[in-house]
């Protein structure tokens, strides 16, 4: 097989090295932002994404294999470890992280991250509503050749981050485009017409 086709059928410059995507998964604030406002409690198991499907979507997004990384907050010493086995069985890298009480451990090691990746190449898939992270993400536009996407529901996320569309930024939905979830969510937002499915109400 020649080596310019990738497995996902896809053709790459002969001889350049296969392209990926670095998805950076905010595992606080997707939960806090799904139970507080969309759910209005604490999520129940079967309310939670499936982790799974945004690791497939992050991959046929751009058509090009996927380093899933999800930070967690481990401060109290304590790991969740069947979500950990659980997160490994589904490829991920569990990035549990600790600090003082002071510290925001999650943004912090998400935050050197993103400018880690300034300096690899590569399209970046950041999940999170987070306004913390801007900094980071308009420095990774500064390269016109990298993808940048943000994975949210997209009407909590971060107005300062819709300011950066114009700069190249994404918008990808969790329950929309991503189908992270096994049930409609009850959300009230505005729906472009062109994306309205009255089966969805029904």
């Amino acid at each position: 097989m020649s080596d310019s086709s990738t497995s996902n059928g896809l053709v790459s410059t002969h001889g350049e090295a296969k392209r990926r995507t670095y998805l950076i998964v905010d595992g606080e604030n997707i939960d806090a932002t799904l139970g507080m406002s969309v759910l209005g409690h604490r999520p129940n198991p079967e309310e939670r994404p499936r982790w799974d499907r945004i690791v497939d979507f992050a991959a046929n997004l751009w058509g090009q294999d996927v380093t899933p990384l999800f930070f967690l907050n481990a401060s109290s010493g304590q790991m969740p470890m069947a979500f950990v086995q659980a997160l490994l069985a589904m490829g991920y890298r569990p990035i549990p992280l600790a600090g003082s009480s002071t510290e925001k451990v999650v943004d912090i090691g998400i935050q050197r991250m993103l400018e880690a990746l300034e300096d690899r190449p590569g399209d970046v898939l950041l999940a999170s509503h987070d306004g913390d992270f801007i900094p980071q993400v308009e420095d990774l536009l500064d390269d016109t050749d990298r993808r940048v996407g943000l994975l949210c529901f997209r009407e909590f996320v971060n107005s300062r981050f819709t300011e950066l569309s114009s700069r190249g930024l994404s918008f990808y939905d969790l329950e929309d485009n991503a189908g992270a979830f096994t049930a409609v969510l009850p959300r009230v937002r505005i729906i472009p017409l062109e994306e309205f499915d009255p089966l969805r109400y029904l």
